[in-house]
């Protein structure tokens, strides 16, 4: 089967290459999987550099997300059939064929697109998962960074649904156009000087209680500085620094609480049934609208560099996705 490998840690676009592999056998419990569609996700490509927290064997294969249809079934698996498109996935499924545990993927129902089919799990099910884990009820307000970041519109989109109100912030006035064409009102640029004093305006002075920093350096402390008395910033990412400046004023004076969120270990340690219930709401959202999952463009496994290329496109609007 092709797969896209690498031998090296490097730049993606530099060293993402296409090779011969054989197809795996799933054992006990496991499926073999043949790929439809599989996002390209920031962490997929940090692996790749090396400078994710998973660093895989050399040469390794790429891609963590996947929509395919079942081709085989291990010993014991009875809850998926052959033939049915499961999303969800494991290292390595930018291949033909990937083998993974079966209690792992998500059936797919027959009214959703593959394209949003293909995106369902890794960034949807973080974005949920965050505002599980902040406990957010109707009404409570919430602020986030890298509004315009595909997670963070996932997060407006789903706090809206549930009646939790959202402050997205960017870095441009140009993202707050960019996200009112697809929906999102409550969005401030912090490149204007009263920038803070437009989210009061729009929170009508309530308390803040959550916010979520997807950039880390100054701009965690732009996220902090809007927060109320007791309230929690969850360190989500770190896009243009590994470092978090906050003034220790406001987690002393205020009361802040800061904790970090890793979706991968979320997920791992979550209990079956709140993930269940989770993953159904998701599917609620997608089928009904609330949710968007768009797509920018779709490549060969034969132009991955170009792939990549696009997915670090200023101002996408969308999933860069693969196709074998």
């Amino acid at each position: 089967m092709r797969a896209v490998v690498h031998e090296t840690f490097a730049e993606p676009a530099d060293v993402l290459t296409v090779a011969e592999r054989p197809i795996p056998q799933p054992g006990p419990g496991q499926v073999l999987v043949r790929t439809v569609l599989s996002p390209i996700h920031n962490h997929d490509l940090w692996t790749v550099r090396g400078t994710y927290g998973f660093r895989p064997e050399l040469p390794a294969q790429s891609g963590t997300e996947a929509l395919g249809v079942v081709e085989g079934l291990g010993e014991g698996v009875d809850r998926l059939q052959v033939g049915q498109r499961v999303a969800g996935g494991t290292f390595g499924v930018w291949a033909e064929y990937y083998v993974a545990d079966a209690a792992g993927l998500i059936p797919v129902p027959d009214a959703m697109p593959d394209e949003a089919a293909a995106q369902l799990v890794s960034m949807p099910f973080s974005a949920i998962s965050l505002l599980h884990s902040l406990d957010l009820h109707e009404g409570d307000w919430l602020v986030q960074n890298a509004a315009n970041g595909a997670v963070g519109r996932m997060v407006a989109q789903l706090a809206a649904a549930r009646g939790v109100n959202v402050v997205g912030l960017v870095r441009r006035a140009a993202g707050v156009e960019e996200l009112r064409g697809q929906g999102i009102e409550r969005v401030v640029a912090t490149d204007a000087e009263d920038w803070q004093d437009r989210v009061t305006a729009i929170t009508g002075g309530a308390p803040i209680v959550a916010g979520v920093d997807s950039v880390g350096g100054a701009a965690a402390g732009d996220v902090a500085s809007v927060l109320g008395e007791n309230a929690t910033l969850v360190v989500f990412g770190a896009m243009a620094s590994p470092t978090l400046e906050i003034p220790s004023g406001k987690v002393i004076f205020g009361q802040l609480t800061v904790k970090g969120f890793w979706g991968s270990v979320v997920s791992r340690t979550m209990p079956a049934e709140t993930k269940q219930r989770l993953f159904g709401e998701l599917i609620t959202r997608v089928l009904d609208g609330s949710l968007t999952l768009p797509v920018a463009d779709v490549f060969t496994f034969e132009d991955v560099r170009d792939a990549v290329r696009a997915n670090d496109t200023a101002g996408r609007v969308g999933k860069v996705l693969l196709r074998p």
